[in-house]
Formats: structure tokens, C-alpha cells, sequence
């Protein structure tokens, strides 16, 4: 009795082993699968045929190239102001050289500015990068005398690397919603997944855009320069200080007409002269008659 009582419990404590190794083995196997948060939520399989299931729609890590494969993206901007000894020669140096080097002007301003008596030019630069130090020597060449002169330098590596792996995943993320699109078989999964797609390419072109224009602004460095002549500029006659100058001006041609009018009659001054001259003796020789016949009645 003993020897069957001894043989059910060593069966159960087998039985036991096996249901603990099988337990194990499931326990790795459910530990070792990756499971990745879903990207949509509540999208279920297109398959009406299949077990409704959680669509997984995450990126692998290595979906973009490694980040130092990617060369330094530098933007160069500036500003430069100074004297020139003439504004039209100076434009022409500064767009011949621009033409030379590959670049091209994208605003242009010309002022005469009465406050400080000078005609003054302001160019909005753009020039490739890898010549706008030769371009800027150029410039400053063709000065007379510099005012001011700024130049910045912008690191924007790792921006260009964060837009350039958005745009990445958001690519890899349209193109999986578009292989589920082509096996969707009912109108909601359809809309759902049209409206996600719609979503994601707004999002794809706001990357690009931001990443075509940091490309541009590497690629191409801005300069402002102002430059200017001192110089009387034509005021437009409403200022107080140019109606004296116009009055004083204009006194001082009165005066000299009369002058000059006067010296163009000379001979008319000349007989009153003469005249005056006869009257005052005239008058004095009667004045003297007068005197003598006084006196010659006294007595």
C-alpha cells in the first residue's frame, strides 16, 4: 500500500516538474517579443477574416543614417556700412564682383538722406558660402572709409539633423498607412486612414519646407551693406533751414543786380553830380550878393 502511495505522488510531483517547465518556457517566450506601443489607436485588422488585432505602426531606430555622416551646416550672415567715394562706381564694382562670384542682389534701396547731407545705398546680398569671405574682401576694398562692420556665424547642424529625421520617420509612417490603405475593405478604416494620411503629408511638407530653407541659408550667406557719399543733397524747399538759405541767397542777387545796375548808369550819376555841384555854387554866389547888397543898405 505504501509502494502505491509513494508511486501516485512521485507521478504528481512530475507532473508538477513538467507544468513548471512549460509555464517557464511561455513565460521567456512572451518576454523576449518586442511589444511597441501602437501608433494609431483602435485600428483593428483589415482582415475581416482574421482575429481583430492592434496595428503596429512604429519605426525602427535605424530608420535614419547615423548623425555624424552629416557635414557642419554653417550660416553666415552680416552686415557692413561705410563711405564711398562715388555711389554709382561702388554699385557697379560690388554687382560685377556678385555676378562673378555666383551670387545675386534681393533687395536694393536707394535714398538721398537731407539729415545728414549725403545720397546713400543699401543692397540686400546673397553669395554662396564658400565665396563670401572673397566677396566681403572685395567690398571692403571698394570702401573710402568703414563705419561699421558685423559678421555672424551660425551653427545649425543639429537642427538640420532633427528636421532631416522627422521628415525620415513621417516618409516611413506614410508609406506603411498606405500599404494598409490598399488592404482596407471597409469605408470607416478607409476614412480613418485617409484622414491620418492627410495629416501626416501636412506634416511632411511644413519639414520640407523648413529644411529647404536652412539648406538655402547654409548653401548661400546674406550680407547687408549700406554705403554712401557726403554730399549737398537738394532739399525739398519746405524745411526752415533751406528758405533762409534761399532768402539770404536770394538777398544777395538783389543787392548785387542793383550794384551792377547802378555801375550801368554811371553817366547819369556823373551829370547829377555835376549838376549838384553848379546848384551849391549858384547858391552860394547868391547867398553872397545878397550880403554885400545887405550891407551896402546898412550904410
Amino acid at each position: 500500500m505504501k509502494r502505491i502511495i509513494y508511486s501516485l505522488l512521485a507521478l504528481l510531483m512530475l507532473a508538477g516538474c513538467e507544468n513548471g517547465k512549460t509555464n517557464t518556457k511561455e513565460k521567456i517566450k512572451i518576454t523576449n517579443v518586442e511589444l511597441v506601443p501602437p501608433a494609431v489607436e483602435d485600428i483593428k485588422a483589415v482582415d475581416s477574416k482574421q482575429t481583430p488585432r492592434t496595428l503596429n505602426l512604429s519605426i525602427p531606430a535605424n530608420s535614419v543614417g547615423n548623425a555624424g555622416e552629416v557635414s557642419k551646416k554653417i550660416i553666415k550672415e552680416g552686415d557692413i556700412s561705410f563711405e564711398a567715394k562715388d555711389i554709382k562706381q561702388t554699385r557697379n564694382v560690388i554687382y560685377n564682383s556678385l555676378t562673378r562670384l555666383g551670387g545675386y542682389i534681393g533687395r536694393e534701396i536707394e535714398t538721398n538722406n537731407s539729415d545728414n547731407n549725403r545720397k546713400e545705398c543699401t543692397l540686400n546680398i546673397r553669395v554662396p558660402a564658400k565665396n563670401f569671405e572673397q566677396f566681403l574682401s572685395g567690398v571692403t576694398a571698394a570702401a573710402e572709409k568703414i563705419d561699421s562692420k558685423n559678421i555672424r556665424i551660425k551653427d545649425v547642424t543639429t537642427e538640420y539633423i532633427d528636421i532631416t529625421a522627422d521628415l525620415a520617420n513621417k516618409k516611413k509612417l506614410e508609406e506603411r498607412y498606405q500599404e494598409l490603405l490598399k488592404k482596407a475593405n471597409k469605408m470607416a478604416d478607409m476614412l480613418e486612414i485617409e484622414s491620418k494620411l492627410t495629416e501626416i503629408r501636412t506634416d511632411i511638407d511644413a519639414a520640407q519646407g523648413r529644411l529647404n530653407y536652412l539648406i538655402k541659408q547654409v548653401e548661400y550667406s546674406s550680407l547687408d551693406i549700406t554705403f554712401y557719399t557726403k554730399q549737398l543733397v537738394q532739399d525739398n524747399g519746405n524745411t526752415f533751414g533751406y528758405r533762409l538759405v534761399s532768402a539770404l541767397s536770394d538777398g544777395w542777387i538783389v543787392l548785387g543786380g542793383l550794384f551792377f545796375g547802378f555801375l550801368q548808369v554811371w553817366p547819369v550819376w556823373i551829370l547829377l553830380g555835376v549838376s549838384v555841384i553848379i546848384i551849391k555854387k549858384w547858391r552860394r554866389k547868391q547867398s553872397q550878393q545878397k550880403a554885400l547888397l545887405a550891407t551896402a543898405n546898412e550904410k
